[in-house]
């Protein structure tokens, strides 16, 4: 097992992707901390996953864009799984099509704190425990691929994207000396919840998937695999870098 007795922390775990990398760590011998921001029934279903693998899942309601939830959810998992090893921060919301222009306050606020300022708040967290255990562990950002494309309309989603891009080199040169590894997983089109209803409309399926050279969406298992081998001693030497996961979409850039 590649995580046999470590213990992961992944937000945004009730469904999606962050529910198949829950499970997917399970599998691999890892117990889970389990956050959610409002699906609890979700957050319940991933804990069934977890312990139907032999290990323990630890389901907690948490808020990744408040520095005072960040800090009780962690201290939490702390207490009941005796330490934290690995860090996922997979939590995110989508934005609504307006240009920016039309953007209203309480929106961008909504994004930049829950896909931006999340991941920092919870980077923040875990590396102050690894420090505290004399360093150590793995952080796993998921961004999207969003961070390497123009995205008119919801730009504060992109812009967030790309600031989770570049906190994961920022972090990856602050923390070395600690060995605490740091990477990040860019999806293109991922089916997933948040999606779903775009996949179940044949014109927008087949929109989207006529730029993506693969012709299909992702699953999230795809992306658990990934955030696997940089969460585990496979990963050991890569740090600072951005995986894109996309099907070729981001490879665009010179097609017709």
């Amino acid at each position: 097992m590649k995580l046999k007795d470590k213990r992961a922390l992944v937000t945004g775990a009730d469904s999606g992707i962050g529910q198949a990398i829950a499970e997917c760590f399970a599998q691999q011998g890892a117990d889970v901390a389990i956050v959610y921001h409002t699906d609890r029934e979700g957050a319940e279903h991933t804990r069934r996953r977890v312990e139907a693998a032999g290990r323990r899942g630890l389901v907690m309601q948490g808020d990744v864009g408040d520095p005072a939830s960040v800090q009780r959810t962690f201290g939490q998992a702390v207490r009941e799984l005796g330490g934290l090893d690995i860090l996922v921060n997979n939590a995110g919301v989508g934005a609504s099509s307006k240009p920016v222009a039309e953007i209203e306050d309480a929106e961008l606020e909504r994004v930049l704190r829950t896909d931006l300022m999340g991941p920092l708040f919870c980077c923040r967290a875990f590396i102050r425990l690894r420090k505290q255990c004399g360093g150590g562990g793995r952080i796993v950002n998921i961004s999207s691929v969003a961070q390497h494309l123009p995205t008119p309309g919801s730009a504060p989603y992109g812009m967030a994207k790309a600031g989770v891009g570049s906190l994961t080199r920022s972090l990856s040169r602050e923390v070395a000396e600690d060995k605490i590894n740091v990477n990040n997983i860019a999806p293109g089109l991922i089916q997933t919840p948040m999606t779903q209803s775009r996949l179940d409309d044949p014109g927008k399926r087949d929109k989207s998937f006529s730029v993506i050279p693969w012709h299909r969406a992702g699953q999230p298992d795809e992306i658990a695999r990934v955030a696997l081998f940089l969460a585990s001693d496979d990963g050991d030497y890569v740090t600072g870098q951005t995986w894109t996961i996309d099907g070729g979409l981001s490879m665009q850039w010179g097609g017709a």
